[in-house]
């Protein structure tokens, strides 16, 4: 799936963290580690657990590429801008490589399966291949790779979920922290290649997401944001796929964990911090979920809600596994059940058959719902994809971006809306640093993901709770002055 970004994009993937290399830690060994990661949240937090499982083969990481004697990038196969910029990267660092010979180049995550034979064989650009599930044999292909062999594991898992590595947390602002809980997706949208490059559902023990969550408070998180392909399809039951439960005992069925339950096991484990989490599929949302956020005020007012289409044919042509009648009708209950939810979606314009009626119904969706923001792409094959094999990509690019751009500016239109209702309101705010602009503001998330940016006054801190009284906005941000309790 080739997409368009846009600039309401960077609230989920943040173009400015692009490539970005792991922060050095120079105490952590004897040899040099630099590891770029692209596309998702989830390529970020693998990062973190690879350097992990490395600091234990005396690997410290490094943003100076130069002295590197292990090169990583992490890699996403949804985003072909991410995809070309690996390339890019990759030609950039076989010529440092000419220069220092013994320097051993990687590629990891998701375009790992697709195009191992082009990087290992054809193009020659890399020493070693490494899937989403095989981080744990990173010392194994490293060893090869050091013997002067090619190394590649790119087998999926019906069971990792990395439950007992805790990620090195080195480049964090110690305020957010992610923590994975699921991998892989069941949902075969016919636009997405994730479930080919991180394989199916299985969920992580819940008791080991109690025990890294505790650990981020003691450490001094504020933030913690639940992280998986889809994960509204959490389900412990001992271990194992989610397709296979129905093949579980009746005790394991009994014992299960859901969604739902984790988050009130993680909203009463660490009463004092936010809780977040990304990404939510329709179909799987229930009402169960929606009230344990109600039930819980450390739990944010906000849910990512990708809808990809506002025309019920289209959905079913994309087997998103819901109309637009069920979308109506969950929006309906969440606004009922938290009434002030923000509310985010993904949204494709032009998926192939897509006519200028199916356009429409897309942008009276957007009416009806009034979103707080929104991330919004053209459609292309990506591929391997059941799109890219069995569907002709028959709407032509200049209606593609002409609907896009019309999708946008009704977005832009909506995000001003929604985020002129707080002017006047005091709001709890998370600082986070400062802001972008100025040392001399700081900026922060309220509990609907909006960023807040407001004056210093007195002696705060990132990772302090302030209350904020929302005075002007943009569409994208808010701005306020800091009140006392």
């Amino acid at each position: 799936m080739k997409m368009k970004e846009t600039a309401t994009e960077a609230k989920l993937m943040d173009e400015n963290i692009q490539g970005t290399a792991l922060e050095g830690n120079e105490e952590r060994g004897d040899r040099k580690l630099y590891i770029e990661s692209y596309g998702c949240q989830m390529n970020f937090s693998d990062s973190e657990i690879v350097a992990s499982i490395l600091a234990k083969e005396g690997f410290g990481t490094t943003r100076n590429v130069e002295e590197a004697d292990l090169v990583l990038l992490n890699t996403c196969s949804i985003r072909d801008k991410a995809e070309q910029t690996v390339r890019k990267r990759l030609s950039s660092f076989n010529k440092l490589k000419q220069e220092r010979p013994d320097m051993k180049i990687g590629v990891l995550g998701c375009m790992a399966e697709r195009l191992k034979d082009k990087f290992l064989d054809e193009e020659k650009l890399v020493d070693l291949v490494v899937g989403p599930d095989a981080y744990r044999d990173l010392p194994n292909l490293i060893e090869k790779v050091d013997g002067g062999r090619k190394a590649v594991n790119v087998l999926l898992s019906k069971e990792e979920t990395y439950a007992d590595v805790s990620p090195v947390r080195i480049d964090s602002n110690g305020v957010s922290a992610f923590v994975s809980i699921t991998r892989g997706c069941d949902n075969m949208c016919t636009f997405c290649v994730v479930p080919f490059t991180r394989g199916r559902e299985r969920s992580r023990n819940p008791q080991t997401i109690l025990a890294e969550v505790r650990e981020l408070q003691a450490r001094g998180f504020k933030e913690i944001t639940l992280l998986g392909q889809n994960v509204d399809s959490y389900l412990w039951y001992g271990g194992g796929l989610k397709k296979d439960f129905e093949k579980a005992s009746e005790t394991a069925k009994a014992s299960a964990v859901n969604f739902a339950g984790l988050l009130d096991m993680v909203a009463l484990a660490v009463p004092e911090m936010r809780i977040r989490f990304s990404t939510s599929n329709p179909q799987d949302m229930t009402d169960e979920v929606l009230h344990a956020i109600a039930r819980h005020d450390n739990i944010c007012n906000y849910i990512h809600l990708p809808v990809q289409s506002g025309s019920s044919r289209i959905l079913k042509e994309m087997n998103r596994g819901h109309n637009r009648e069920e979308y109506f009708a969950l929006i309906d209950r969440l606004r009922k059940i938290i009434p002030d939810c923000g509310i985010s979606h993904d949204m494709i314009a032009g998926f192939p058959t897509e006519t200028e009626e199916d356009h429409k119904e897309t942008l009276s969706l957007m009416e009806y719902v009034r979103y707080d923001f929104g991330y919004m792409f053209y459609y292309s094959e990506r591929p391997n994809t059941f799109a890219a094999r069995k569907m002709e990509d028959d709407v032509d690019m200049e209606t593609k971006k002409r609907r896009l751009n019309e999708i946008i500016a009704l977005q832009q239109e909506h995000s001003l809306q929604r985020n002129q209702e707080h002017i006047g309101r005091v709001e709890e705010i998370l600082i986070e640093g400062d802001s972008k602009r100025s040392d001399q503001d700081w900026k922060g998330r309220n509990t609907q993901n909006t960023m807040v940016v407001f004056p210093k006054t007195g002696d705060h801190k990132p990772g302090d709770f302030v209350k904020v009284k929302i005075t002007d906005c943009t569409t994208a941000t808010l701005f306020g002055e800091m009140v006392q309790d």
